[in-house]
């Protein structure tokens, strides 16, 4: 995998993957923690950092928002420590319309962010695949969709594929899906999810041993 984002933990999540990370968020926590596969210009990338959470909400023109622009969102997301972080955007509803592009998400490379996890669609994916952080998304799009939706607050909590999102939880995503990571949590998940591919390592030994009972009968 492409190491494009995240603090030092990166390589060490992305080595054990998304799977034994929810298995272990399970072990430690009772709620939803894991969003299905979602679609990436660099599938071979991963992405780890902590949330900055961005709202979409359907699109109203009588609403104060409404004159705001992305930038003035986006930069209350990051505030004043963007890198490394993930510009984590909510889909408002609208999962298949586009949340942004290659323009408006250079400022994730400018600002050295680890990359974009969206729950919506997002435009130009040749360009995001140049700019060197990792971007997950519902998949590409060819229309804008600020006729549609609309950023509406920063540094909020959010809802992202019906999992909640705290600004500064751990996201990691890969190829075969995210895991969200409470930040309190994330050394104790750590652990546990070494302890399950110790144990899943040990279920395959036992299973080569395994003698077939029906072997050898006629």
């Amino acid at each position: 995998m492409t190491p494009t984002g995240g603090t030092g933990l990166g390589p060490q999540l992305a080595a054990l993957g998304c799977a034994a990370l929810v298995d272990a968020m399970g072990r430690v926590h009772r709620h939803r923690s894991y969003v299905l596969p979602l679609v990436s210009p660099d599938p071979g990338s991963y992405l780890f950092g902590p949330a900055a959470t961005l709202s979409y909400m359907p699109y109203r023109d009588d609403v104060e928002q409404a004159s705001e622009t992305f930038a003035d969102f986006f930069y209350r997301a990051v505030e004043d420590s963007p890198a490394e972080k993930v510009l984590v955007l909510s889909s408002g509803g609208y999962p298949d319309v586009s949340h942004g592009g290659g323009t408006k998400l250079s400022r994730v490379a400018n600002h050295g962010l680890a990359g974009v996890l969206a729950d919506g669609r997002l435009r130009d994916f040749g360009e995001l695949g140049g700019y060197g952080f990792s971007t997950w998304c519902r998949g590409e799009s060819v229309r804008w969709g600020g006729d549609t939706v609309m950023p509406y607050a920063a540094g909020v909590t959010v809802e992202f594929g019906g999992v909640c999102v705290v600004p500064g939880d751990y996201v990691f995503a890969d190829a075969s899906g995210a895991v969200v990571i409470p930040r309190r949590s994330l050394t104790r998940v750590l652990a546990e999810a070494h302890q399950v591919v110790t144990e899943d390592a040990g279920f395959v030994e036992m299973i080569r041993a395994e003698r077939n009972p029906f072997s050898g009968r006629h």
